[in-house]
This record gives structure tokens, C-alpha cells and sequence, in this order.
């Protein structure tokens, strides 16, 4: 029997697929920001009562968890999708294009709903052969920190029954479609932010020795700072220093007294992470003492580095291989600097997030997340349900 499950959960998800279209076109007009997915999750709620799953709403304010039950004991799997969107008006044609002004789903959540959605029919149908029990978990607010997945991990969503493994995925517009990315140990980033305060002395533009100018510091910050990732980290650790808004001055003709610096630090070590805020204070300090200044410094720590577990990352590769064949595994060679907060689910349990390929030329799905023409070939839907449910059986079986 198990021999067969592969092919009737491609059967399942053939079936299933107009309406998940349907679905991920709806989600896609109607998109919401961060903590405000209030009718998103209420349609996500319907669709797994349907399917008489076990529903639980408002965990982390929006959030929604459906559970699954299969007929033999056993673990505890689950899918994690998150649901928010973008402040960004669309630039799409689509005949589906947002109709929230100013908000729309430019990094694929709303396919990442769908397929789970998806996984929660094709493995409902197969629940009287299934062992274990299933979660389906959708998330809020993955764009903003300090995001919903702590949140929710703090509320016990991987609790009653406890959670033994995980898996999600994410669109990808650089993988063709009908290819599926899996990246063994590091894939994003740790993403910490901060805000520099550069404080002066204010005084006219034509007498700059009565005054300490805010804006010459703060350029020499700036400078110093990228010695961070050249001179006091080791090169073979990657980290980035990025200063991306600077905000000071009132005249052309006045020495300005205050410039706030806003940045951010990517790196893929958490020791390294740790150590950014004092290389930081101390860099600034030296500078603004030398010129007579001073400074303030906050600083935020973010998502934790994505780490992906061997094990949970071979099933998904395993899954591809049986479903579609080994050309259809997309191997992710090296990391990226982003961050997402399914790291904080990695941390907890064995888990493993893969990249569905949505890049379709032909459709001009090319561009990347967070783009105002960002799109995606559907058809990926087929992959991304079938491979995440036959993850699942495996790892409940396995």
C-alpha cells in the first residue's frame, strides 16, 4: 500500500488543484498587512472546518491551527504557512489584482495558504491509512518583527499534542516552476536592526568651528562601520553592515546637531549576531569622541538564523525524487542574507523549510519578492501540495 501513496496524492492534488487556484486568486485580491488578517484567517478557518478538522482561531491575535487526526497512533507533523501581506500598490495586470489600495501579496503568502490548504484536503482523504496527527498552521505577520511565529510558539501552538516535526515552504521566483529548492544546514539569515543617534552641536554653516556637524560624523560612522565585516569579523563568517536611512539637517546654510542613522546586521552565526552590538558601540564611540560628539544606540535583535535539520531536509528532497524525479530537486548551494521567523520553529523542533519554484518567463513571473509586479506560475500549487503531504506521510511513517 504504501507504494501506491505517492501516486494517489499526485491524483489528490490533481483534483484538488481549480480550487486551490480559486483559493490562492481570492487570497491574492484580498490581501492584509501584519496583524491585520482578520478575514484571511476567517476564510482559512472555513475551508478546514469543511474538512472537519479540529479549528483553533485568534492564537497570536489572527493566527489559525487546524488539526488533522489520523486513524493510528503515532507523531505529531506540521505545515506552517504564513498569511500577511505588503504595503505596496500592485503594478500587475492580473484580472485578480488587489483590490486593498496599497496592499498586496508580493512575496507569495498567498500561494504558501493555498498549498497548505491543499495538504489539509489530499491528507484528510488519506486519513484512514494515516498514523499520527497533523497541524496546520497558518501564521500571522512574517514580514514584520518581531513577526507571529513566537508568538504563536509562546501560545502553545506546538503543544496538545506536541509537535515532532515541521515543514513550509516559500515561493521562489529564481527556480523555474516544477523544481523544488532544499538547502541542508544555514539557509537565511539572523537580521538584527538598529538606530544610531549622532548628536552634535548646531551653529551657522559659515562659522562650522563654533559648532560639532552631525552630518560629518555621522558620514564617518558610517565608514567605520563597514570595518566590522572587514576587520573585526572573520572572513570566512559572513555578516552584513547595512546603513539604509539617514535622517538629518534642517537648512542648507545650519550645522546640523542631530542625524539618526537606521541599519541593519545580517549574519548566518549567532556568536556573531551576539557580538554586533558592542562592535558597534565601541566603533561609534571612538568616532564621535574624536570629533566632540556623542551617540545613542538602540539596537534590536531579529529572526534567529534559518536552520535546516538533515534529516527533515532529506525527506523533502527524498519526496521530490519519488513524486517527480531527481531533476526536479533544485540543491541550494549556498545561504541568504534574509531572514524569515520560521527559524523560531526550527529552534523547537526538527523541521526544514524548502523553495517552490514559481519563475515562468513566458508569464513574466520573474520578479522578485517584494516587487509591485510580482507573480507566479499556479501551476506550482501541483508541486508544492503534493511534495509537503508526502513529506508528511513519510515522516509519519518513517
Amino acid at each position: 500500500m504504501k507504494e501506491e501513496i505517492p501516486e494517489r496524492i499526485k491524483k489528490i492534488t490533481e483534483q484538488v488543484f481549480p480550487k486551490l487556484v480559486k483559493l490562492r486568486r481570492e487570497f491574492h485580491q484580498y490581501p492584509e498587512l501584519s496583524y491585520q488578517e482578520f478575514e484571511t484567517s476567517k476564510r482559512v478557518a472555513r475551508e478546514l472546518k469543511k474538512l472537519g478538522l479540529e479549528v483553533k482561531t485568534r492564537i497570536a491575535k489572527t493566527g489559525v491551527v487546524g488539526l488533522l487526526k489520523g486513524s493510528k497512533k503515532g507523531k505529531t507533523a506540521a505545515l506552517r504557512a504564513d498569511m500577511d501581506a505588503l504595503p505596496l500598490d500592485e503594478q500587475t495586470n492580473l484580472p485578480y489584482k488587489s483590490k486593498n489600495r496599497g496592499v498586496m501579496h508580493a512575496c507569495g503568502h498567498d500561494l504558501h495558504m493555498a498549498c497548505v490548504l491543499g495538504c489539509a484536503v489530499v491528507l484528510t482523504r488519506l486519513k484512514d491509512q494515516l498514523s499520527g496527527k497533523v497541524k496546520f498552521i497558518f501564521q500571522p505577520s512574517e514580514e514584520v518583527t518581531p513577526g507571529g511565529a513566537k508568538p504563536m510558539i509562546d501560545q502553545g501552538v506546538l503543544e496538545n499534542p506536541k509537535v515532532n516535526g515541521i515543514f513550509a515552504l516559500h515561493s521562489d521566483s529564481a527556480i523555474p516552476v516544477g523544481k523544488v529548492g532544499v538547502k541542508y544546514g544555514e539557509m537565511m539569515a539572523q537580521a538584527d536592526s538598529f538606530d544610531l543617534v549622532i548628536k552634535g552641536k548646531g551653529g551657522h554653516g559659515a562659522r562650522p568651528q563654533d559648532g560639532v556637524d552631525a552630518i560629518v560624523v555621522a558620514s564617518q560612522v558610517i565608514c567605520a562601520l563597514q570595518t566590522i565585516a572587514s576587520r573585526n569579523i572573520s572572513p570566512v563568517s559572513p555578516v552584513v553592515v547595512s546603513i539604509g536611512q539617514i535622517d538629518g539637517g534642517t537648512a542648507r546654510n545650519i550645522i546640523c546637531d542631530r542625524v539618526v542613522l537606521k541599519g541593519t546586521v545580517r549574519s548566518l552565526d549567532s556568536k556573531v549576531a551576539k557580538s554586533a552590538p558592542s562592535l558597534i558601540n565601541r566603533i561609534a564611540s571612538g568616532v564621535v569622541k574624536s570629533f566632540g560628539a556623542d551617540f545613542e544606540l538602540e539596537y534590536h535583535p531579529g529572526y534567529p538564523v534559518l536552520i535546516n535539520d538533515e534529516k527533515m531536509t532529506h525527506i523533502a528532497q527524498r519526496a521530490t525524487e519519488i513524486l517527480y524525479g531527481k531533476d526536479k530537486v533544485y540543491h541550494i548551494k549556498e545561504p541568504m542574507m534574509g531572514a524569515e521567523d520560521f527559524a523560531y520553529f526550527l529552534k523547537k523542533v526538527p523541521g526544514t523549510m524548502m523553495r517552490l519554484g514559481t519563475r515562468n518567463q513566458k508569464i513574466k513571473a520573474t520578479y522578485p519578492w517584494h516587487h509591485p509586479k510580482f507573480k507566479v506560475d499556479e501551476t506550482a500549487l501541483k508541486y508544492g501540495v503534493s511534495v509537503m503531504s508526502l513529506c508528511i506521510w513519510n515522516f509519519l511513517t518513517g
